[in-house]
């Protein structure tokens, strides 16, 4: 994200950054050194460009002070405020210019200070409109923008961008400790009240245990570096007010100029022809539209990593294949005669040449992938950081920039740019079998065999596995296969033994399977197909799924309101109204138990548990439709509830501290509740087939925290006899 921070100007983190009209930003001093006049003002150039004599010395001045860090804007005196007084040139007055300044800086800005006119040249001489001007051009899009009388000053300050270069500034000004033998040292942990000394972890527990003679020691948080940036400078930030009512804070967005304005901008400003909307709304919009724009690139983004594990495989895989090929290929020319020998040489030269070849390819693949994952991401970074930021005016002034870029990021994933450029297999054959004279003219064939069927898969076991109640696959084809494959297909059978089905049929040679039973043993087997037909199956592998269940709350299926944290094992809700969230797995077969801790319960609202189908309705109380069977409870009782019909009134409810229990069993085919470890009421509901998620239905009143991967209990107190 550091490359966000950074004026492109000085190339140093932002000072006082102001934004420009094409949405760029720029810091405050290096806006003044990079303004330039007018062409029609350029043969009056000020004194401080004109050549320097032999060794003069230049004088102390206030640019080698602060400004100093940012190409030395400002000049000494009165040139500083006068350069921040800019008035500017604009091609047809719409705020852009097309003028290139010939005089540039090192990174390609021009820099022009501005000093006294000659004599003879006062502005007051000169007609009305060809008075001195100057244009400032944005360093990054080089369009020029004009200015009001006020000059620089009239650009917006970027006061969410300044907050962000805090608070980076404060994390990096970590105290270290002093004892690491790394380089950079590690964070200090501890710092010993004692001994005055910073600890990272390592070093506390090798330098300083908590035992003997420093058990008597008291350990104290790490204090803050000396002139880093505090916390209460960050939380003490100024409410920002209008540039043009420096009294007023900004209270409406100005739909039609994209720009935050006040009260008084309405009633006597040009502002007040404008559409306008609540500032708050316009925030809140515009922060959405940021995040949907960010998923795109985070998905790029995940594309991106997944592409680089795949290329870093290529690149084994190439090792691996090409020193299988020269082992062959020595094995060969081994076995000829000895005029084979000198054109061994030239077979493993093109080996390796090949060899190099695509992992240059792959290389270069990977090297611009991760530079575009790490731009992605940089500017991933930036925008969270921007999105928490609770500055409604200063957001929206960065918000149709930021999403644009956004967007942009997202486009430069071209179709085809995650797929690799070469394949690790080597088409390469050495033929044994001409006379002795063709030795010399031995050379590669590529692909001249017959093709026939593909041979048998090699199931990768290493690389198999199972995770809750899903299965991953690898395999590969055996070395030196002449025959091309077309695809794979892989096949499973139900889990008890009955008879394989066709689960995926692809290119691929990694699958993983998800929506299987729990507590349940798979056998599996793939064969390759090519344009000959279908090769002969794998051996069988034989995968046993998880136990029990471990799974959260699925914040991809929730309703809106539904507010998720800690991993998404919490839940709680925004709204008044009951929302209906579900969990990530779904049950089938199987015996399944979980547990939903009450963190919060106020004003005695109706929280339901239970499970559900996929599709149910999520804006209403959960068991009002047909989709979901659910027990709903308030302080003192509790009711079953399905398709909206209420039965089993029983005593005893839940308050804050109390457990709620689910046993789902599907071989029994009933749902069964406890509360504080007592069955709740008889069972719930009988005769339940299908395919189930859990599900919890709650409004802002209550925040409930989900536990799985637990037993199913051996052993249950006698349950609460319904009431009349």
């Amino acid at each position: 994200m550091e490359e966000e921070l950074k004026c492109p100007v000085c190339g140093s983190l932002f000072r006082e950054p102001i934004i420009l009209p094409c949405s760029h930003n720029v810091c405050l001093p290096c806006a003044r050194t990079i303004a330039v006049q007018t062409p029609e003002r350029e043969q009056h150039l000020p004194a401080l460009l004109q050549p320097r004599a032999p060794g003069a010395a230049a004088g102390p001045g206030p640019a080698a002070g602060s400004e100093a860090e940012c190409a030395a804007g400002g000049g000494s005196g009165g040139g500083g405020e006068h350069a921040d007084k800019l008035s500017l040139h604009s091609e047809s007055d719409s705020g852009y210019g097309s003028y290139t300044p010939s005089l540039k800086s090192p990174n390609g800005v021009r820099v022009l200070p501005l000093g006294p006119a000659p004599a003879g040249s006062s502005s007051a001489a000169l007609p009305r409109g060809a008075g001195p001007s100057s244009s400032l051009t944005c360093p990054q899009c080089h369009r020029s923008a004009s200015l009001d009388p006020r000059g620089l000053r009239g650009f917006p300050r970027n006061r969410l961008l300044e907050a962000i270069v805090q608070r980076y500034q404060q994390g990096r000004a970590a105290a270290k400790c002093q004892l690491c033998d790394r380089s950079p040292p590690e964070a200090a942990a501890v710092a010993c009240e004692q001994c005055e000394v910073l600890y990272c972890a390592a070093c506390q527990l090798k330098c300083h245990p908590t035992r003997g003679p420093f058990a008597k020691h008291r350990l104290l948080p790490p204090p803050s570096l000396p002139g880093g940036p505090g916390k209460a400078a960050a939380g003490a930030r100024k409410l920002p007010t209008c540039a043009d009512h420096e009294l007023e804070n900004y209270s409406m967005y100005c739909v039609s100029c994209a720009t935050p304005v006040c009260y008084q901008c309405l009633e006597e400003g040009k502002h007040g022809q404008h559409e306008v909307k609540a500032l708050g709304a316009m925030w809140k919009q515009h922060k959405t539209q940021l995040s949907q724009a960010l998923n795109g690139v985070s998905d790029k983004a995940k594309e991106a990593k997944e592409f680089l594990v795949q290329l870093k495989n290529i690149l084994q895989q190439i090792q691996e294949n090409g020193l299988d090929y020269e082992a062959c290929l020595v094995a060969q020319c081994d076995a000829l005669v000895d005029a084979l020998t000198r054109q061994k040489a030239k077979l493993l030269t093109k080996v390796t040449k090949e060899r190099e070849h695509k992992l240059k390819v792959v290389w270069d693949q990977i090297n611009h992938c991760t530079l575009k994952l790490r731009q992605s991401t940089g500017l991933m970074e930036y925008c969270l950081e921007v999105i928490k930021e609770n500055d409604p005016s200063g957001f929206l002034q960065i918000s149709d920039a930021l999403i644009k870029r956004v967007q942009v990021s997202q486009e430069q994933w071209v179709k085809g740019a995650l797929e690799p450029k070469v394949s690790p297999e080597f088409d390469l054959t050495l033929d044994s079998e001409p006379l002795l004279q063709s030795i010399h003219q031995l050379d590669f064939i590529q692909m001249k065999f017959p093709i026939t069927v593909p041979p048998v898969p090699l199931l990768q076991l290493e690389k198999c596995c199972t995770r809750n109640n899903s299965v991953t696959l690898a395999w590969r084809m055996p070395p030196f296969t002449h025959n091309p494959v077309e695809g794979y297909i892989l096949e499973l059978d139900d889990g008890d033994g009955g008879q394989f089905r066709e689960v995926y049929v692809g290119k691929e040679t990694l699958c993983t399977i998800d929506g299987l039973h729990f507590n349940s043993t798979y056998n599996a087997r793939v064969k390759a197909f090519n344009s000959s037909g279908v090769g002969p199956y794998s051996k069988t592998v034989v995968l046993q799924t998880s136990d029990v269940a471990w799974f959260t709350f699925d914040p991809s299926s929730a309703h809106r309101d539904i507010v998720l944290s800690n991993d998404n094992q919490t839940a709680t809700c925004s709204s008044y109204d009951d929302r209906v969230v579900l969990g990530t797995a779904a049950f089938s077969k199987g015996v399944h138990y979980w547990e939903l801790h009450v963190d919060r319960y106020d004003n005695h609202p109706d929280p339901a548990f239970g499970i559900a189908r996929i599709n149910v309705v999520k804006d209403m109380m959960l068991g009002k439709d047909d989709k979901a069977w659910a027990m709903y409870v308030d302080n003192n009782r509790s009711w079953f509830m399905h398709c909206n019909s209420h039965t089993s009134r029983t005593e005893g409810g839940v308050s804050k501290g109390a457990t709620v229990g689910v046993l789902l069993d599907l071989n029994k085919h009933s749902l069964t509740f406890y509360i504080n470890g007592q069955q709740q009421g008889p069972s719930a509901f009988e005769n339940v087939e299908g395919v189930f998620m859990p599900a919890l239905s709650l409004n802002r009143n209550v925040q409930v925290t989900l536990h799985t991967g637990l037993e199913v209990p051996q052993s249950v107190r006698q349950p609460k006899l319904p009431s009349n």
